[in-house]
C-alpha cells in the first residue's frame, strides 16, 4: 500500500505526518509517498523525510499513484478530480460546514475519514486530532494574552510597591480549557472557568481554577463529552453571571464549541463595552462564528479600548510539535487499517473505523452527517 503525504494549504505551516511516523509506517511495510517541500514551514526538511525512508514526488503524482492520501485541511475539488474512484482520504473534511465536497466524495465514490469526526472513546485517545491540537491552541492562546495585555500576569511585590495578579476569564473548559487554565495559572493569574458541563468542576479545581457554575445546565452523556445546546432561560442566566465576571477580567478566553454547530454566542458587545480598558480577549472558536459577537476571524481589533484577537490557527503557529502530535494521531487511526503484509484493510465493524469514515461506496456513511444534511 502507498501512503500519500500531501503539502497543506500557503496559511498552513503544520504537515500531516513527520518522519518519525514515515519510519513507523514503513515499518509496517508500507510505502510513504511524500511531495516535495510538504514539511518546509514545519522545518522539516525533504531530507528528513528521505532519510526516514519516504520517497519524493509532485502533488499530481501523490493525487495519482497513492492507495491513500494524508492531508489535514480538506482536499480542493480540483484535488479530488484527479484520485481514482475508491481512494482513500484521511482529512479533517469539517462536512457539517462542507457540504458540496461531501457531495463530491460520494460521486467519485472515495473512502473518506474525516479525522475530527473519531469517537470519543478511551481506546481513541491517542487518534483525537481535535485534542491534541486544542492542547496546542490552549497553550499558545495564553501566551499570546501575556504578550498583548498591558500589565504583568503574576503578582509582584517591590520596593515600587505591589501589583496585584492579573485576572482570567477562560470560557469552556475542554481540552484547550484545561490547558489555558494550567498555563495562566503557572504564570501566575487568578483564573476563573465557565463551563455548562458539571463534570468538568473537579478537574477546573485541581488545576488550581475558580469554578463558575450556572444551575440548570443541559447535558447529555451521549453527546460525548462534548457541551450540548441549552435552554433559552439557561442561556439567560448564562449571559448576566459571564458580563459580570468578564467585566472584572483583564484576559479572557473565549474556547467553547459545539461540534457540527455555530459557536456559542458567549460575550455580547454590551459586555465589550463595560470591560476593561487594556484587557484581551482571545477567541479561538472564531472559524465557526466565535464566542464574542464582536470577534472577526483571522484578525485582531480594537472595541471599546478592548483587543479582540480572532484566532482559531494556534497549532499553526507551533507547527514542528503541533505536526509531531497530529503525526502520532494518525499513525494510531492508520494501524486499524493496515494488515499484517502492509495492505489496506478496512473493517467497518470496528467502532472506530465506521465512526470515522465520512463517505464509502458512493453513501454517507457517518450518521450524524447523514442526518445533519438531510
Amino acid at each position: 500500500m502507498i501512503i500519500g503525504v500531501l503539502r497543506e494549504p500557503d496559511y498552513e505551516h503544520r504537515v500531516v505526518i513527520t518522519p518519525d511516523t514515515v519510519q513507523a509506517l514503513v515499518k509496517l511495510k508500507t510505502q510513504v509517498f511524500v511531495e516535495t517541500d510538504a514539511g518546509i514551514a514545519a522545518t522539516i526538511s525533504n531530507d528528513h523525510y528521505t532519510q526516514a525512508g519516504a520517497r519524493l514526488g509532485t502533488r499530481d503524482e501523490v493525487l495519482t499513484q497513492s492507495d491513500v492520501c494524508l492531508k489535514i485541511h480538506p482536499l480542493t475539488e480540483a484535488e479530488l478530480e484527479k484520485l481514482k474512484d475508491n481512494q482513500v482520504v484521511l482529512a479533517a473534511m469539517n462536512p457539517f460546514f462542507n457540504q458540496e465536497l461531501v457531495k463530491k466524495l460520494t460521486e467519485k465514490k472515495l473512502t473518506c475519514f474525516s479525522m475530527e469526526m473519531v469517537p470519543r472513546i478511551s481506546r481513541a485517545q491517542s487518534m483525537d486530532i481535535l485534542s491534541s491540537q486544542a492542547t496546542v491552541a490552549g497553550y499558545k492562546a495564553v501566551l499570546d494574552a501575556a504578550m498583548h495585555l498591558p500589565k504583568f500576569f503574576p503578582m509582584f511585590m517591590s520596593a515600587a510597591g505591589t501589583i496585584k495578579p492579573a485576572k482570567v476569564l477562560i470560557l469552556g473548559a475542554g481540552v484547550a480549557g484545561l490547558q489555558a487554565i494550567a498555563i495562566a495559572r503557572k504564570l501566575g493569574a487568578v483564573v476563573e472557568v465557565f463551563d455548562v458541563r458539571s463534570a468538568v468542576k473537579e478537574e477546573v479545581m485541581s488545576l488550581g481554577g475558580k469554578f463558575v457554575e450556572v444551575a440548570g445546565a443541559t447535558e447529555d452523556a451521549s453527546a460525548g463529552g462534548y457541551a450540548v445546546e441549552q435552554t433559552e432561560e439557561f442561556k439567560k442566566k448564562q449571559a448576566d453571571l459571564i458580563d459580570q465576571h468578564a467585566r472584572a477580567a483583564d484576559v479572557v478566553i473565549c474556547t467553547a464549541q459545539i461540534p457540527g454547530r455555530k459557536a456559542p454566542l458567549l460575550i455580547r458587545k454590551e459586555t465589550v463595552a463595560g470591560m476593561k480598558h487594556g484587557s484581551v480577549l482571545i477567541d479561538l472558536a472564531a472559524s465557526t462564528g466565535g464566542n464574542c459577537e464582536l470577534t472577526q476571524n483571522g484578525k485582531t481589533v480594537v472595541e471599546h479600548g478592548v483587543q479582540l484577537i480572532g484566532k482559531s490557527d494556534y497549532p499553526s503557529d507551533m507547527a514542528f510539535d503541533a505536526s509531531s502530535m497530529y503525526g502520532k494521531n494518525m499513525l494510531n487511526f492508520l494501524k486499524l487499517l493496515i494488515d499484517e503484509n502492509g495492505n489496506l484493510i478496512l473493517n467497518f465493524e470496528d467502532e472506530i473505523i465506521k465512526g470515522t469514515c465520512l463517505t464509502h461506496a458512493g453513501e454517507i456513511v457517518n450518521e450524524r452527517v447523514k442526518n445533519a444534511l438531510n
